[in-house]
């Protein structure tokens, strides 16, 4: 079987969250983690090519065949809402220009997924991500919200344990 590699974004104007991993048929493995920060003295415009960069920096050294961006929610603040979405936006310009297909979850989907509730807080979802990859030791909170959403995608956004039902009908409240 062959491995796909994913990679997850948390997207953040200070800092991005990035997670990739591998999916083997049902098994997920860890590539790597980690953070795209930037300075909140750079203007506007510099702290989005420093993420732009820092997302290519990451595709071009792990080479992932799939990406997800969890979608925006909306603040109390609607400047800090823009400010998201113009993070968010350059990611997925990254993740495009590098030819790959973008797939996008919500928050609520992404901790359904991974902890089995959407309401999830911080810690759960990293406690979880760590049992789910096997790792020594949690990972920080924007990566691991990125390594869950890439978790998310392996599952096809369905959670846990769930059947993917692609190509299947329902026939009397049931799969056939």
């Amino acid at each position: 079987m062959t491995a796909v590699r994913i990679l997850g974004i948390d997207p953040g104007l200070r800092i991005t969250g990035f997670g990739i991993i591998d999916k083997v048929g049902q098994k997920l493995s860890y590539v790597t983690s980690g953070c795209v920060k930037t300075k909140d003295t750079d203007s506007l415009p510099e702290r989005l090519k420093t993420l732009l960069d820092g997302i290519g920096e990451v595709i071009a050294a792990h080479r992932p065949q799939q990406s997800v961006v969890e979608k925006v929610f909306v603040n109390v603040n609607p400047q800090s809402t823009l400010l998201l979405g113009q993070a968010r936006g350059t990611a997925i310009a990254a993740l495009v220009s590098a030819g790959l297909p973008v797939a996008e979850y919500t928050a609520l989907q992404v901790k359904q997924a991974v902890v089995g509730k959407g309401k999830a807080a911080k810690e759960q979802v990293q406690h979880m991500v760590t049992r789910l990859l096997n790792l020594p030791g949690a990972p920080g909170a924007d990566a691991a919200d990125a390594l869950a959403c890439a978790i998310c995608h392996a599952h096809g956004g369905q959670g846990l344990g769930a059947l993917s039902t692609r190509g299947m009908r329902v026939k009397g409240g049931r799969l056939v």
